[in-house]
């Protein structure tokens, strides 16, 4: 009795152990496995998108990912359910003082050296990819990285043979060894000091031949093993052949290709995605790599703006109690009169500034209007920005930013223009109805006016061609068929210079227009449509 409690007891230590560390005996199958590294949430969908990308290879071999106290249990589960062994770690905190912020946990990736489990691991980070099987790295020495441009190692995919005494080495040297980055990344740059002198990695070599020379202490990977997207982006192309390629790493800070923005700046972002959308439904809601809580997010932020514009249209329709009903032919015959009259007709002319100079048009109104306008062009892009979801697929984000850019954009400087109405009716009380233009084509055109829908045609023009070129600006490389981030960028500066010019010189008329609107309107008691 006394054994089957001692054994009893012991299973259930065993089984508490590998709990804890996130393992289960059964759970490992090979003694080689491929390796990442999860701090939070934030990169989970990369995770994914690499351990789709390792099986699509055909490989077999297992997929560990090692995870700290910042990743949810659903990320865990999602993860297990996509195949990868989770394995909870504690962080190692960074020992140097001078680091960037973002580094405060980056040393914890020393702990694959100790996976003493396995005979090598392959390391691969989280935002990396797998486009053809990389079996062959598992014949690399005791250690293998890349070699960047800076003659510096790269720590984003390495061949590692675990040690205990190894990883106990390097850990009595974390504050001694200088680290030019502030991380991992520099520490076993001073670690492996002498690794610019190593050979490169053949995978092709015969197995005979590698097993009759010694084993080297380390071995250098070709770029095919860690393809730069930042080197890519500056040549507009892999400097390597691109169908040779096997693992592709997206460096460039921000620019991840989980953010949905980055699909229409980098053209390697396309090789990712397509990944990511055959991402098995593995746990409920999950597939093509959707986030469940995103997608309630995203209808929300979907119908919000459609409600907001409905809302609004009926509040001014319930004060005005008519709906613009005229045809498109009363559109062409109200602007056939106000061009006769000289008048305002989706174009300044000068009798209407000379009307509005009579009709003591504040001075700084125009100034004032074109800082409205832009300022509230800005503060409708940031906040699209930052309340659509970063992980949404690249046209459900650029539509939801349109969208909400284009709302708030027009309730708030709408809002502006209104005020300038009001203002105009103020205005006008102060002022005799004798300042009033006397023109017989004036009047004509203006009774016309008032008999048919004040909907503002002009307004649509200007409305319409803002949100054109809002639209054209950032498609214009598209359109052309450029992929060069650069020559993109300097397509949409030029755009957006177009854009900036055009918003100057409605958003001054526009105001011009609706205080001389009031003005005209201060003794009507007629009803009049509003259209958005």
């Amino acid at each position: 009795m006394m054994k089957l409690s001692t054994f009893g007891a012991l299973f259930m230590l065993i089984a508490l152990l590998s709990i804890q560390s996130g393992v289960s005996l059964r759970s490992q199958k090979t003694d080689q496995a491929y390796v990442t590294l999860l701090y939070g949430d934030e990169f989970l969908l990369g995770v994914r998108v690499l351990g789709k990308s390792i099986r699509d290879t055909g490989s077999k071999k297992d997929m560990v990912v090692l995870v700290s106290d910042g990743v949810s249990n659903y990320a865990m589960k999602l993860l297990q359910a996509d195949g990868w062994i989770v394995e909870k770690i504690s962080l190692l905190a960074n020992p140097n003082q001078v680091r960037p912020t973002r580094f405060w946990g980056v040393y914890t990736k020393l702990k694959i050296f100790n996976m003493t489990n396995y005979k090598k691991v392959v390391y691969l980070d989280a935002d990396t990819i797998v486009v053809k099987n990389i079996e062959d790295l598992f014949k690399c020495s005791k250690f293998c990285a890349n070699l960047k441009h800076s003659e510096r190692l790269n720590s984003g995919v390495m061949v590692v043979e675990p040690s205990q005494s190894l990883f106990n080495d390097m850990m009595s040297k974390v504050t001694t060894l200088h680290s030019y980055t502030g991380g991992d990344q520099g520490f076993l740059n001073s670690y492996y000091s002498e690794f610019p002198n190593a050979h490169v990695f053949e995978p092709s070599l015969p197995q005979e031949v590698r097993k009759s020379r010694p084993v080297p202490p380390m071995e250098r990977l070709s770029t095919l093993y860690n393809a730069d997207v930042g080197l890519y982006m500056l040549a507009n192309k892999w400097m390597v052949n691109e169908t040779q390629l096997h693992v592709i790493h997206y460096t460039l800070g921000p620019l991840k290709p989980w953010d949905w923005w980055t699909s229409w700046l980098l053209k390697p972002v396309d090789i990712w995605q397509n990944v990511r959308e055959q991402l098995a439904e593995t746990l409920p809601g999950t597939g093509g790599g959707r986030n469940p809580n995103d997608e309630l997010l995203v209808k929300l932020l979907f119908l919000l703006p459609l409600i907001a514009l409905l809302f609004s249209y009926y509040r001014s329709f319930l004060q005005t109690r008519v709906f613009c009903r005229n045809s498109l032919f009363d559109h062409i015959r109200h602007l056939y009169y106000k061009i006769r009259s000289n008048g305002y007709a989706g174009v300044s002319s000068s009798s209407t500034f000379n009307s509005a100079t009579h009709l003591k048009v504040p001075a700084y109104l125009g100034g004032v209007s074109i800082i409205m306008c832009f300022v509230s062009a800005l503060v409708a892009l940031a906040i699209s920005l930052s309340i659509v979801p970063r992980q949404v697929m690249p046209w459900t984000g650029l539509l939801l930013m349109y969208e909400w850019t284009f709302t708030i954009f027009i309730l708030s400087f709408g809002s502006f223009l209104h005020f300038t109405y009001s203002w105009g009716k103020m205005t006008a009380s102060q002022v005799s109805v004798s300042s009033l233009p006397e023109s017989s084509d004036y009047e004509f055109g203006k009774g016309h006016q008032r008999q048919g829908s004040s909907c503002d045609v002009a307004t649509w023009y200007y409305g319409l061609g803002m949100a054109f070129l809002a639209i054209a600006t950032p498609s214009l490389p598209c359109i052309f068929g450029i992929t060069a981030l650069f020559a993109r960028l300097g397509f949409v500066v030029a755009g957006g210079i177009i854009l900036a010019s055009f918003m100057t010189y409605a958003s001054e008329h526009l105001a011009i227009r609706s205080f001389l609107k009031g003005f005209e309107d201060r003794d009507a008691t007629r009803a009049r449509s509003i259209c958005v």
